[in-house]
């Protein structure tokens, strides 16, 4: 098992202080800056975009991990690697049978690729791509907005996931988003996810740094 790597993110931040949240993030023993983009088309919410991503980057050291909940994501892939994104993932319900091109874009640009399923998709329709990926994404709430209750039929994906990755004998990280809590976050990692996003559990918390380490542990 990987070792776990916690993902606060961001969307849950103070948008007013956003270069000293991501700071608070490293300071406080976080692993991996999740930063999402939505568009609202693809989904109900508009967030932030390449020079918020800009900005911040000067902030911190730790990876940063884009996820494009956009439409034809492929036309961002290359700015949001200039911008400075160590990983991008894309929707399967974004792209769908361009899926295979949009990763393989990615990697062109020197940045980690991820493919993310919606709660609705099946692991089917991704399984051939997974080898291709560093990282994959298992949505635990419908995209759109933080805060939402986690929905349990994830923990399946996790672990059907999980099997083709040891299978493909590479190494790709397993990543969760949505509705993680200090609850249920031990279920999650036993299913097989080593990447825990966790966007208010986090930002809400009196101590950060605490709740970081019980998410770890």
């Amino acid at each position: 098992m990987s070792k776990v790597k916690i993902a606060p993110s961001i969307l849950s931040a103070n948008f007013a202080k956003m270069g000293e949240e991501v700071r608070s993030l490293e300071a406080n023993g976080a692993d991996i800056v999740h930063y999402d983009v939505m568009d609202g088309v693809f989904v109900n919410n508009i967030t932030f975009g390449l020079k918020m991503l800009e900005d911040i980057r000067p902030h911190t050291s730790l990876p940063i991990d884009a996820h494009l909940m956009i439409v034809h994501p492929e036309k961002y892939v290359e700015r949001f690697a200039k911008a400075g994104a160590d990983y991008i993932t894309v929707h399967y319900e974004a792209c769908k049978e361009n899926l295979k091109e949009v990763l393989l874009l990615i990697k062109s640009t020197g940045v980690k690729c991820g493919a993310v399923i919606n709660p609705d998709t099946p692991v089917e329709k991704i399984a051939d791509i997974i080898p291709l990926c560093d990282i994959v994404l298992v949505m635990s709430v419908f995209p759109g907005f933080g805060g939402q209750k986690f929905i349990p039929e994830a923990l399946d994906k996790l672990r059907a996931i999980k099997e083709i990755i040891d299978k493909s004998g590479k190494e790709i990280e397993l990543e969760i988003d949505g509705g993680v809590t200090e609850e249920n976050v031990a279920q999650i990692k036993a299913a097989g996810a080593n990447v825990i996003v966790a966007g208010s559990t986090v930002f809400k918390a009196q101590d950060r740094r605490a709740i970081i380490e019980k998410l770890k542990a």
